[in-house]
């Protein structure tokens, strides 16, 4: 696997992440791991962090290989 193709499969799994962190924002879904009922502020770092790994991983994924 091409440091290319990897970059554009791991983007496309950020990007499919930072969705579900948007989703449960919009929707407002609850999450419960256990008895601990998981914050909605977790899903905006999530979201933030995610979207920017997804970005970085689309352009890596375009920039020519040497």
């Amino acid at each position: 696997m091409t440091q290319r193709i990897f970059s554009l499969v791991t983007a496309i799994l950020f990007s499919l992440i930072a969705l579900l962190h948007a989703a449960r924002l919009v929707r407002g879904w609850h999450v419960t791991i256990g008895d601990i009922v998981v914050p909605v502020w977790v899903s905006w770092i999530g979201l933030v962090i995610a979207a920017y790994l997804a970005y970085e991983g689309f352009r890596l994924s375009k920039t020519p290989t040497k």
